[in-house]
C-alpha cells in the first residue's frame, strides 16, 4: 500500500512526506538565453567585418585574463637570445619601446634638456610603429643620417628588432614643400627623397647584423602626413587639398618629415623565425 502511495505522489511531483520536486528555471530564461546568443553572434559578426588593431586586442585579452585571475601564457617569455630578451608578440614590442621612451625622458630631465624624445609609438591594424622625428634624423632635403639617428638605431631599435620575429617596414616621409631646384639633381621629388631615407635606415640596420630579408624599404613622399596615416580612409579618395591641410604649420611639416619603423602584424607575412 505504501508503495502505491509513493508512486502516486511521485507522479504528482511529490515524494511521500517531502516538499515538491524542483521544477527548474522559469520559462522566460529560455527566451533570455536565445536573445543573449543572438546578441553574441551579432557582435562576433561586427568584429569579423571590422579592422582590428592586433596590439590593442592582445592588451585587452591580457587585461581580461588578469581580471579573471588567470595567467596569460607567453611562449618563451623567459628565454634569452644572446643579450636580447625575446619579444614574442606585438604587445611585448610596444611595452619594450615605451620603456625605452620613458628612460629617454628621464635622461633628458637629468641633463636639463627640454622637449620630447626623438621618437614615439603608435599602433594600428598594420602593427606597432616607431615614429622618428625628421629633424632629428636627417638634414633638410638630404638622406644622410644625423649621428643621433644612428645612435638611436643602434642602442634602442636594433635590440628590439633582433629580439622579435616580425618583418620590419622602414618608410620615409616628407612634408608638402616641393623639392628645391638646387637639390633636384640628387632627388627629383619628395618621392625619391623619402625612399632614399627609408633605404638609408635599412642599410644601417643591416650593418648591425639584422638579416636583410626581414626588411621592407618604402617611401611615401608627401602623401601620408602625420595624423592622416592613422585614419581609416580610402586612399583613392585622398586629395592634395587634404594633404596640404595637414601641412599648414611649421610644426606639422616638421612632424611629417619623419621615418617610420613598423613591426608588421604577423598576417602580413608568414615567416615565424629569422635567425640565420
Amino acid at each position: 500500500m505504501a508503495g502505491v502511495e509513493f508512486k502516486k505522489g511521485y507522479k504528482m511531483g511529490f515524494k511521500a512526506g517531502e516538499e515538491s520536486v524542483d521544477e527548474g528555471l522559469p520559462g522566460w530564461f529560455g527566451t533570455f538565453a536565445d536573445m543573449m546568443t543572438l546578441l553574441f553572434a551579432f557582435f562576433v559578426l561586427l568584429a569579423a567585418i571590422s579592422t582590428m588593431d592586433p596590439v590593442k586586442l592582445q592588451e585587452m585579452a591580457n587585461s581580461t585574463g588578469k581580471s579573471l585571475g588567470s595567467k596569460i601564457k607567453k611562449e618563451n617569455a623567459a628565454e634569452m637570445e644572446g643579450e636580447y630578451e625575446k619579444l614574442t608578440n606585438l604587445v611585448d614590442v610596444k611595452n619594450a619601446l615605451e620603456q625605452s621612451i620613458k628612460e629617454m625622458e628621464e635622461a633628458m630631465k637629468e641633463e636639463g634638456k627640454e622637449g620630447d624624445p626623438p621618437m614615439d609609438i603608435t599602433t594600428s591594424p598594420k602593427g606597432v610603429t616607431i615614429n622618428i622625428k625628421g629633424d632629428y634624423a636627417f638634414p633638410s632635403g638630404k638622406a644622410e643620417m644625423k649621428p643621433g639617428l644612428r645612435t638611436l638605431l643602434i642602442e634602442e631599435i636594433t635590440p628590439k628588432i633582433m629580439a622579435s620575429p616580425f618583418i620590419i617596414e622602414v618608410a620615409g616621409h616628407s612634408d608638402s614643400d616641393p623639392m628645391p631646384k638646387k637639390w633636384q639633381q640628387d632627388y627629383a621629388s619628395n618621392w625619391e627623397l623619402s625612399a632614399a631615407r627609408g633605404a638609408a635606415v635599412v642599410r644601417e640596420l643591416i650593418s648591425q647584423k639584422v638579416p636583410a630579408k626581414r626588411f621592407i624599404a618604402a617611401g611615401f613622399g608627401d602623401w601620408s602626413p602625420r595624423g592622416l596615416d592613422t585614419l581609416f580612409m580610402d586612399p583613392t579618395k585622398l586629395t592634395w587639398e587634404t594633404v596640404l591641410k595637414y601641412n599648414s604649420t611649421p610644426e606639422e611639416k616638421r612632424a611629417n618629415r619623419r621615418i617610420q619603423v613598423t613591426f608588421l602584424k604577423p598576417s602580413h607575412h608568414s615567416a615565424k623565425d629569422y635567425t640565420d
